[in-house]
Parts: C-alpha cells; structure tokens; sequence
C-alpha cells in the first residue's frame, strides 16, 4: 500500500488557522472525521492526548507527527496539515512546528496500513523533502512530492536488502521501540541506519513496533556485532544480549542523536550486559524507575488478568445460589470453580513468578512460582507473594554466580537442570519457615477479636473493617473473616455485616478514584478499575491488590480507611446479616439495608477522595 492511499486530497490542509497545539490537534482531526475517518471524534482526539502526554510527537526540525492507534478510527488515514507561521508544539528541539501528519490507525489496521503508516514518518528526516512540502502550491503538489519520495525510498530498501555487510567495518545490531509502535520506532530504525552509512559502518536494526516485531535480530547477528545500540520507551527482551557492550537510550536518541550513539559504540564506551545484572549499558539513559518498581509492575500486569477473569466469575455465581442457605446450582458451582478454586488460586504464584522471572530471566520463574503458590496455601496473601518473588529472583541470580565455574559448553544443563533446581530448593525451603508460623497469627487474631466482642462495637466494627482491607486475602483478612463467620454461628450477626462492608470498599474506592480522578492513573488502571465495581459489589475484596502492589504505599492507606469507615458504620447502623458472602446481591437480607449502603458508598468516596489526593498524576 502507498501513502497516497491514506493521505488523499480531502485529507490535506494547506494553510493551518490553529495557533497553538491543542488547536492543531482539534482542526486536523475535524478534518479527518469531515473526511469519515473517524466514528468518534472525541475519542480520537483523547487518544491523540494520551499519546503527547507520554512524549511529544513535535520531532524536531519543523515536523510533527500525532498519532494514535484505536476504535475510534474507522479506516487507517493521515491528515497533513501546513502553518507557515510556525506553532509550538512543544518538539524536541524547542523551535516551532510547521508540518504535521496525524496518523489515525485503526485497531484493526492491518500490517500493509501500518508499514504504509510508519513509511511515512521516515520520509520526514529528509530536509529536501521537508523543504518541498513546505513550498508546495497545492494540494496535487504534496501528493506528487509524496509519491515521489516514497518511491525513492522503497528503491533504496530494496538495493540495501541486497547488499551485504562488509566484514572489514564495524558491525552493530539495534532495536527501536516507542509505546504506540508506528512512527517514532520506525524514525529512530531510520536515522541510525542513515547515520551509520555516512559513518562507514554497518547496522542491523530491529524494529518492535505495531505490526509486530521486523527485521528480527539473529543468534548470528549477535554474536557478530561489536557492541548493541537499545532506542526504545519499550521494555526490550536484553537477555539474548548477555555478554555484548550494550547502549540503552530513548527512542528519540535514535531520532535526534544517531551519530552520538554510534560513535560511542564504536569507541567501545559501553558497558558489557549480564543478564542477571540490575543496570547495563549507559546508565544515564536507563530507565529512572526503581528496579524494585519494574520488577513488581511485571508481576502486577501478569497477574492482573486473573483478578479481572476470575472476579467476574465468581461474581456471576452468585446469582446461582441460595445465599442464605448458601446451596448453589450446579452451574453456579461450576462457576464458583473456575473462577475461585482456580483462576483466583493461580493469582498469588502468577504474581510471585514474573516478579522473579524479571529479576532473573527464566530461570527465576519456576522458583517463583513455587513460592507464590506456598504463600497462598499457606494464607500469606498477595504480600507473601511479593516476598516470594522478590526472594526467588534474587536467589536465582546469586545461584548464577556461583555456578559460574559450570563451562559455557554446559550452559543448557545449569540453565535447565541446575538452576531450576536449586531455585525451588532454596526458595521453598526459606517459604516454609516464612508462611508456616503465619497460620498461628491468623488464630492468634480470630481469638483477639472474640475477646474484643463485648467491648464498644463501634470501636469493633472499624477494626474488622480495616483489617479485611489491610492484606486483602491474606492471614489478617482471612482472621476477619473468620471470626464473623463464628460470630453468625454464635447468633451475632452485626459483626459480619462489618466485615462485608471493610471489604466491598477497596475494589470500590478503587472503581471510583478512577473514574472521578482519571489523571491519577494508567490506562490499564482505568480499565481494571471497571472491573473493580462488579468486584466491589460482589464482596470480592482481591480486586484492590493489582493497585495496591503496585502503590502500596498510598493505596493501602486509603483502602485501610475507606473500609474502617464503613466497618465502624455498619456497626453504628445496627446493621446485621445472616449471609456469610454476596455483596450487593444479598444487601436486601441486610437488617436496615439503606443505611447500610450508606455506610458502604460512605468508605468507598473516603478511599477514593484519598486516593485522588495522595496518588500522583500520570506522566
């Protein structure tokens, strides 16, 4: 597919009337839907927002290309538009911006859109080609200079394809990656590849961008490079560079600065990657986030879907059963199975396993796992999961090191045998004596509470109310829990009625923050947090622990909160309970129900509006 296919003449402006960015935004994209492109303006323009506020797309060198991929978009298109005067646009470079392409990609765009997409952005390093567009007279003369362009530069693929690397000049290999994959990716692919002709040297680049991963990087492409060059916002798969000099920077570097990085390759000035290594390569240009950070936002995205997945189906069981006599159909039961007795049980060593895999590569992943699933049948929680991965990861990396001495002809069997081995033996070993004293906790609790029974019951209902937002399904939950199940066999039944309510408040405190304070959080956040309404008012605690692990130190606060607060009132109310489980589905059973949701939504707007204030924005 040529360019000329997305940009047509109904999508091209030649004089700009917008002065400022936001308005350039808002003329290129009326254009595009006055076109038919779009089927949701707005949307398209929100997306386009979310993008800029990860990085500007102002480039540089006068050009700016906004883009976004999403079902906003009916057909993949791109709209040009042209201010003499110039807009700031805030680029990289801080001058003014004065050509724009606003690629609209579809999420059905399929691969010939995205390769016509992202050939686009590569056209626009070329300074004669800017400085045509800019002199053009109509619209048929973008096209044409366009057309032109494009032509050359898929002449000029097809003859590099053709020749082949010169073993007499330094050889690189590269990856480029940015978050949306169709226009910075392909930029900084091209400006190394560009700025190493001119250099004399050679370069294989690889590119991880929308339609997947291009121009794949060999064993042989490896191990023949002199060093590795990593231009990407992306997380990168390092390990298969173990052993190479490596230079990690951002994706604009490839755009901005190519000749910077190669000739820094080619003075050698990189450090050599290990993969058990916590830094590599230029450590001015990593990523600034904590490792601890990256580590347990690997585990918290994997085991997110399990949350989400498992939630909803348990939820949906309860509309199969009985909740006072607590007898479910058949079908609610088999439900209840999928959802609680196995994706909910896989949560913990989901968690615990990527969080080890991202310390120690593979070989971290099954000790990991091994540790997350004896935290949660030892009633350790999603905290004893962290502990699990953090502990599986780093064992395994010491263990690398100290089978060091194993010869590289052996390196399948440590890899395989040895450090799998090991890594479950050690890290069970140390799980065992971790989770196993914590069953005596949790009924050393459940016995403490019966104690606290008689005394003020407003005093006891904030303490139940926090407890079961705590550690989410861990031992000082699980302690609540138990002890209002006890307290309903004993005939008391306002104490559960607390205890349900501390617990429903997380997942909707949660649900609310997101959707009152949207710049507080991520994109996936926003779309758990949905989810988290249908986990809140099915009483489904656990749908707060992806958020939780990932900010526990603001999260966990306002969760404690929210749920004392609707503990302490629920017991205020007199409210009371037979159902030992249901949430919302079995509010009308609740002793002076309307009061009672009162107290519910009472700590659900407390954790939110705290949540709204301690969490940062989102950059």
């Amino acid at each position: 597919m040529r360019i000329t296919e997305l940009l047509t003449k109904e999508t091209i402006l030649l004089d700009l009337t917008s002065t400022s960015k936001d308005a350039v935004i808002d003329e290129l994209a009326e254009k595009l839907d006055a076109a038919g492109k779009l089927s949701d303006k707005k949307l398209f323009i929100k997306e386009i927002h979310n993008r800029e506020s990860q990085s500007s797309t102002g480039i540089g060198d006068g050009v700016a290309i906004p883009h976004a991929k999403t079902k906003a978009v009916k057909d993949p298109a791109i709209v040009f538009g042209r201010s003499k005067e110039g807009i700031d646009y805030e680029a990289l470079d801080g001058k003014k911006s004065h050509l724009f392409f606003m690629i609209a990609a579809s999420d059905g765009a399929n691969e010939v859109h995205l390769q016509a997409l992202s050939r686009l952005s590569t056209l626009l390093m070329d300074e004669e080609f800017r400085s045509t567009l800019m002199e053009a007279r109509s619209i048929s003369d973008v096209l044409t200079a366009v057309n032109k362009k494009e032509k050359e530069k898929l002449d000029a693929v097809e003859k590099e394809t053709a020749t082949a690397p010169s073993a007499n000049r330094p050889y690189f290999v590269a990856v480029t990656g940015c978050p949306t994959g169709i226009a910075h990716t392909y930029m900084a692919a091209d400006g190394l590849k560009d700025k190493a002709k001119e250099l004399g040297y050679d370069i294989k680049v690889e590119t991880n961008g929308s339609d997947g991963v291009r121009n794949k990087l060999t064993a042989q492409d490896i191990e023949r490079a002199d060093a590795v060059i990593i231009a990407a916002d992306t997380e990168v798969e390092k390990a298969r560079f173990s052993g190479k000099k490596l230079i990690s920077a951002p994706v604009t570097a490839g755009i901005r600065r190519p000749a910077e990085l190669l000739k820094q390759a080619a003075a050698g000035d990189a450090k050599v990657y290990q993969a058990d290594s916590k830094e590599s390569g230029s450590s001015s240009e990593e990523d600034k986030r904590p490792a601890f950070y990256r580590h347990l936002m690997n585990g918290v995205s994997n085991m997110l879907p399990f949350v989400v997945g498992g939630g909803i189906l348990i939820a949906l069981s309860f509309f199969f059963e009985d909740q006072v006599e607590g007898v479910r159909t058949p079908f609610g039961d088999i439900l209840m199975e999928i959802g609680g007795a196995n994706a909910f049980s896989l949560m913990v060593p989901v968690l615990a396993a990527f969080i080890a895999r991202s310390i120690a590569d593979r070989p971290g992943f099954a000790a990991g796992m091994v540790g997350g699933l004896m935290a949660s049948n030892g009633d350790a929680g999603f905290l004893g999961g962290i502990i699990a991965g953090f502990l599986a990861g780093y064992l395994v990396v010491a263990l690398r090191k100290a089978f060091a001495f194993v010869p590289q002809s052996l390196d399948g069997i440590k890899t395989i045998l040895l450090l799998p081995l090991f890594g479950i033996f050690s890290t069970g070993l140390i799980m065992y004596f971790i989770v196993t004293p914590l069953a005596d906790v949790q009924g050393g609790l459940v016995n403490w509470l019966e104690g606290l029974g008689t005394g003020n019951i407003v005093l006891l209902g904030i303490l139940l109310g926090a407890m079961m937002a705590i550690d989410m399904g861990g031992p000082i939950n699980k302690a609540a829990y138990t002890f209002g199940i006890a307290m309903i066999a004993a005939g008391n039944l306002e104490p559960h009625a607390a205890i349900m309510a501390g617990g429903m408040v997380p997942p909707l405190g949660i649900a609310f923050a997101t959707t009152f304070f949207k710049n507080k959080f991520t994109k996936q956040e926003k779309e758990a947090g949905k989810t988290n309404y249908v986990l809140g008012a099915s009483f489904i605690t656990e749908g707060a622990i992806p958020f939780a692990a990932s900010d526990p130190g603001r999260v966990i606060p306002a969760i404690v909160a929210g749920s004392a607060v609707a503990g302490g009132l629920s017991m205020l109310f007199g409210n009371a309970t037979e159902a030992p489980h249901g949430g919302a589905f079995v509010i009308l059973l609740v002793n002076n129900w309307p009061m009672y949701i009162v107290a519910i939504l009472a700590g659900a707007a407390v954790t939110a509006t705290l949540l709204g204030i301690l969490k940062k924005k989102v950059v």
